[in-house]
């Protein structure tokens, strides 16, 4: 996996943000970028490649389920890889998700071992 990939960390809240950026840097990422919703995070993507998405759901205005709807329809992004975080473990949330195209799914809490594995299963190719 290309540790110095740009990843785009999505959340309303700071602290969130904070904990996320922490567990990627554990886990050896560098090149960390976050936005504070949907359309924030749709501006920054617009602007730069961003090798993963990493998107809470619950936010106002623009959702990450929103988010990710956008992304999907966007043909310039709609490849970009995308994980969501919720603290709703709702089977219909997992499914919509999946429908619209999320390649993971986390819900909070998590460590920074539940964030590796979710990372790894959506980049298959780089495991050794």
């Amino acid at each position: 996996m290309d540790l110095s990939m740009p990843v785009l960390v999505v959340d309303d809240y700071n602290t969130m943000i904070r904990i996320i950026r922490n567990l990627l840097k554990q886990l050896g990422f560098e090149n960390i970028d976050d936005a504070s919703d949907g359309s924030a995070a749709l501006a920054k993507m617009r602007g730069k490649k961003y090798g993963l998405v990493i998107s809470d759901w619950n936010m106002e205005p623009m959702t990450g389920y929103d988010l990710l709807k956008e992304v999907r329809g966007d043909p310039n992004l709609a490849t970009t890889p995308f994980i969501m975080i919720t603290a709703e473990s709702k089977t219909e949330n997992v499914i919509a998700a999946k429908k619209a195209g999320v390649n993971n799914y986390i819900v909070k809490p998590f460590n920074a071992a539940t964030l590796k594995t979710k990372i790894d299963a959506v980049f298959p190719d780089n495991n050794a």
